[in-house]
């Protein structure tokens, strides 16, 4: 039997992300987007051979808004992603530290309303990818394909993350794999008052870089799927 494990059963206490507090049960969702996939289930008998990476940011907590919905919380269990990484403008210290608990390794880049002292821009690797980071306040204009083509060459990377539209985006182009996550709180932009608030989850395997992308939907989440084949 093969099957990944996206994210775990989280049964501890898991209500502090933000400024307002919630109980937060035993979670087990079938996600619902094919044979073997499946949120808080686990398997004795799974072949985990893929890296899963949250891709989350643009939460401004708490200026613009004051916790990330129960329904993402519920989602966003400890010890079942390898890696985060968030475009910036999380707003306080208490934000990052629960991204921390989420997984030890965390990168963030710095958003035009950060104090904390993040990098403007990152370059790792996971699997084969080389993934660049960057916020995206600096891209003039604000999302504009060829400015964010234009970095992507600079960073020399394969795929490249950016935020601060808070509108989600995920496209090939000029040779290469752009993402935005949007806003997991829905909190306001210039550009759209009130957004649906996103994140999204990479599992990137050998060949391929599945996205799966989660919108709030009144009080539930929706899932969006993509493969980016040979994205390397």
């Amino acid at each position: 039997m093969n099957c990944r494990q996206l994210v775990g059963v989280c049964t501890g206490d898991f209500r502090y992300w933000g400024y307002e507090a919630y109980d937060m049960p035993i979670f087990t969702y079938n996600l619902g987007v094919g044979e073997g996939f499946y949120i808080g289930v686990s398997c004795q008998h799974c072949e985990i051979d893929s890296e899963l990476v949250l891709v989350i940011g643009d939460l401004h907590i708490p200026e613009r808004k004051y916790y990330i919905h129960p329904a993402f919380k519920a989602l966003l269990a400890p010890g079942k992603i390898q890696h985060v990484l968030c475009t910036g403008n999380l707003c306080s210290q208490s934000v990052y530290d629960q991204l921390k608990c989420i997984c030890a390794d965390v990168h963030v880049v710095k958003g035009e309303f950060d104090e904390l002292p993040f990098p403007e821009t990152k370059i790792l690797t996971v699997g084969r990818y080389k993934i660049g980071l960057t916020h995206g306040h600096q891209v003039v204009p604000w999302g504009d394909r060829e400015s964010l083509a234009m970095l992507r060459r600079q960073l020399n990377v394969s795929i490249l993350i950016s935020g601060h539209t808070h509108i989600p985006e995920a496209y090939e182009y000029d040779g290469g794999i752009f993402l935005n996550p949007g806003s997991a709180t829905g909190a306001f932009s210039p550009l759209k008052a009130s957004p649906q608030p996103t994140f999204m989850l990479l599992d990137i395997q050998e060949s391929s870089v599945n996205l799966y992308t989660y919108r709030l939907v009144g009080d539930e989440h929706k899932v969006d799927r993509m493969e980016f084949p040979s994205a390397a």
